[in-house]
Parts: structure tokens; C-alpha cells; sequence
């Protein structure tokens, strides 16, 4: 009895399948990774969880999809990605983005153009939490510094990857580090502190990398690029905040109001743009927030039917160590990114899953959330169909994907790192409890 309960029911995964199923066939058929939303397929996959399970009536079955809804760890993230977004697009109204790509532009050697979209992208990155966000801002830079030194263009959209993955692994507002540290039950600041010692040696290896292989190639930069430092400060606030251990919601709150505050004193906009501007910084989440709630509701079904027990088991039946755990965790959420080309997603469906096999095996919460982030975004980072390298192979008319991957220094360092993470880098002991 004991062994079926350990072993779960397999049937309780089929809502779960069928997101999978759904949203890959369309993605397949009409070649079109984006074509088929995320929140239609979850919706598909809501219905069917709530037909299963004959032996619970529907209202117990909505009572349980409700209350998955409503967990306070889904509603906290909820509030997060809000306030997130918020803060993302009163800066970058305020002219934020801007001035921080031109003052670097402003100062870079001539002759490390590449190694310094590397750096920008990074920086960039890790304050505005949105990887596709500096890609577009960034990646047409990259494409006219390629035409006019005559380096190949994969060479300079793959610096301009690789640095947006840096900050979307890192960053104190991104949908990832949200998603993983609230999911593993960590805060951010130590899944942060956790992650750096995988993403840090990545990005040095990764500035090695360019500083050998482009130093050759030098541009005179010719044009006058405008800046204000002024403008830059709500960045720097609000990552010296978050590393300080201020609750992220006063963060991005207070981070919101000094953008607000320095736009409206630049004349970027007045009151009323102010608050059109966050308001279309809430919109911006909606997407991902109405996913979390139905994600948190199909888990919730999936859980209670056993579907959870049955992931853990299969993962785990091989498994008889932490270090096989933190693999299985690895292994997990790499499959899951590959399936929906998203990590916030992929994140959001593994995460609850890998709580478990982190409790399981006596995983510390923190290095849980930061495998879960960095294996989610060098799988996002590598596949031709995801999103980052979509949008950077847009910014250059007749390139293919599979003409940046060869230049994608980062993402597969970074996939080196984490896997020295789990087999090298010494564990923190776990305090006893007396029994």
C-alpha cells in the first residue's frame, strides 16, 4: 500500500500532457513556436483536469482548483510580476534603456565593441529583468557593429544573447528569479547570492572568449550618443536594494516611483503618462499572471490525483543521493523549457515538482531555485525556436538560427558551470534537528 502511494498515479499527469501536447502540435504544425498562447492551452488542460477524478464531485474539484489559484506563494508572485512591470516600463518611458546603452557605447574601446555589447547586455539585462527586452534594444547595435568591422553577425547577436541570459538568470526582477525563488520558498537575495557562483565564472570565461577572438576587429564610433546618468540611478537602486535584503516589493516599488519622479522631472512625461505608464506596466504581466493562477490551479488537481508523486518517482527511483536529486532537477526543467520554449513557464510547472524532490533529498532551497533558473535559461538560451534567439535573428534580415547558436559563448559555458555546480561545489551542511 505504502509502495502504490510512494509510486503516485501516472493517469493524474494527463491535464499536464495536454498543455504539452496542445501547445507543440500547433507550434509543429504551423512552424510558429508563439502561435498557440500558453494561457489557451493551460485552459485546455484546466478542462480536462476537472473531468478526471469521477470519485470527487465538480464543486470539490473547483474548490481545489480555486484554492491552487489562491496559494499565497502564486498571489506574492502575482503581486511581484505587477509591480515588475511596472517598474520595467516606467523606467524604460523614462528613457532609462537609452541612456544606459549609449553611456557604455559612449566609453567602449574601440577594439572590444564585442566583449562590450557582451558587458552592456549584461548590465542591461540584469536591471530591466527581461532578456527579449534587451535583445531588441540591443541586438540592431550589434548587427551595424558586425556590417561595418566585417565580423560575422552571429558573432555579435550572440554576445548581445548571451549577456540578455546573463541578467534574465540574475536579475531581481525578472519573471525567472521570481518564479524560482518563490516556488523553492527562497529569497531572492540567496537564490542571487547562490546563483552568481555559476553565472560570474560563466560570463569571465565568456569575456576571455570574446576578448581573444574579436580584438582584431575595431569601428571608429562616429555618432554622438546621448545620455543622462540621472536616468540610470532607478537601475542601480534597485539592484543595490535588493542585494541589501529589502523586501523586493518596497524595492520595486520605490524603484517605480524614482523613475516616475525623474521622468517627470526630465519631461519624459507628465503625471498623466506617469500613470499610463504603469498601468500598461501591469498590462504587460497580465499574460503571465492569469498563467500563473491556472497553472497553480491544474497543479493543484494534479497533485491531489497523485500526478506529482508519480514525477517524483520516476525522476527519483534511480536517485539515491543529493547530488542525483539536484541532476534530477536539472534534467526536469531542461525537458520542460525544451517542451514550451518559455523558462518563466517552465519554471512555474517545475517548480512545485522540484520543492519536493529538493525536500526529498535534503537539497538547500537556494541551490534548488538557482538550478532551476540557470538549466531554464541555457536550455531557453539554445534552442533555435525560443524567443531570444527569434527576436535577435530578426534584428538581421537574411540570417538563420542555427548560424548564432555556433556563437553562443555563454549559454553553453553557463550550462558548463551549473553542471560543475552540482558535481564540484561544496554544500552547505544542514543544521541537525534532535528528534
Amino acid at each position: 500500500m505504502e509502495n502504490n502511494i510512494k509510486k503516485g498515479n501516472p493517469y493524474a499527469l494527463i491535464p499536464l500532457l495536454t498543455f504539452l501536447v496542445s501547445y507543440l502540435a500547433v507550434s509543429i504544425i504551423t512552424g510558429d513556436f508563439y502561435k498557440m498562447p500558453a494561457t489557451v492551452s493551460f485552459l485546455l488542460a484546466s478542462v480536462v483536469a476537472l473531468s478526471m477524478n469521477s470519485k470527487a464531485t465538480l464543486k470539490e474539484k473547483i474548490s481545489t482548483y480555486t484554492q491552487g489559484m489562491g496559494h499565497s506563494d502564486i498571489m506574492l508572485m502575482c503581486i511581484i510580476f505587477l509591480l515588475a512591470g511596472a517598474f520595467g516600463n516606467v523606467s524604460k518611458s523614462m528613457g532609462a534603456i537609452d541612456s544606459t546603452v549609449n553611456l557604455a557605447l559612449t566609453y567602449l574601446p574601440s577594439n572590444l565593441l564585442i566583449t562590450g555589447l557582451f558587458i552592456i547586455s549584461c548590465f542591461i539585462s540584469i536591471s530591466v529583468g527581461t532578456s527579449v527586452g534587451t535583445i531588441v534594444a540591443i541586438a540592431p547595435i550589434a548587427v551595424g557593429i558586425a556590417e561595418k568591422t566585417g565580423m560575422p553577425i552571429g558573432i555579435g547577436l550572440g554576445a548581445v544573447i548571451g549577456g540578455a541570459m546573463f541578467g534574465d538568470n540574475l536579475s531581481m526582477i525578472s519573471d525567472t528569479t521570481i518564479a524560482a525563488a518563490r516556488t523553492q520558498g527562497v529569497e531572492m537575495r540567496d537564490k542571487f547570492k547562490a546563483n552568481i557562483k555559476i553565472a560570474l565564472p560563466a560570463a569571465i570565461l565568456t569575456i576571455i572568449i570574446y576578448l581573444i577572438t574579436t580584438s582584431g576587429f575595431s569601428l571608429s564610433l562616429e555618432d554622438s550618443y546621448e545620455y543622462s546618468l540621472i536616468k540610470v540611478i532607478p537601475y542601480l537602486v534597485v539592484l543595490v536594494g535588493a542585494l541589501s535584503g529589502i523586501n523586493v516589493l518596497i524595492v520595486l516599488l520605490l524603484g517605480t516611483v524614482l523613475s516616475g519622479i525623474i521622468g517627470i522631472s526630465v519631461g519624459s512625461f507628465d503625471i498623466w503618462g506617469l500613470i499610463s505608464a504603469t498601468s500598461a506596466g501591469f498590462m504587460g504581466m497580465s499574460e503571465i499572471i492569469i498563467l500563473c493562477l491556472m497553472i497553480g490551479g491544474v497543479v493543484a488537481i494534479t497533485h491531489k490525483n497523485g500526478g506529482i508523486e508519480y514525477i517524483i518517482y520516476a525522476i527519483t527511483s534511480r536517485i539515491n543521493s543529493t547530488k542525483g536529486g539536484e541532476l534530477g532537477i536539472a534534467l526536469l526543467i531542461t525537458f520542460i523549457d525544451m517542451c514550451t520554449a518559455n523558462n518563466t513557464i517552465a519554471i512555474i510547472i517545475g517548480g512545485p515538482i522540484a520543492k519536493e524532490i529538493s525536500t526529498k533529498y535534503n537539497i538547500e532551497p537556494k541551490r534548488a531555485a538557482s538550478i532551476l533558473d540557470t538549466f531554464s535559461c541555457f536550455t531557453q538560451g539554445i534552442i533555435p525556436y525560443g524567443a531570444q534567439i527569434l527576436v535577435a535573428v530578426g534584428a538581421a534580415e537574411a540570417l538563420s538560427p542555427l548560424s548564432v547558436i555556433q556563437y553562443l559563448y555563454y549559454p553553453f559555458i553557463l550550462g558548463i558551470c551549473a553542471l560543475g555546480y552540482i558535481f564540484i561545489m561544496k554544500r552547505e551542511p544542514k543544521p541537525t534537528v534532535a528528534a
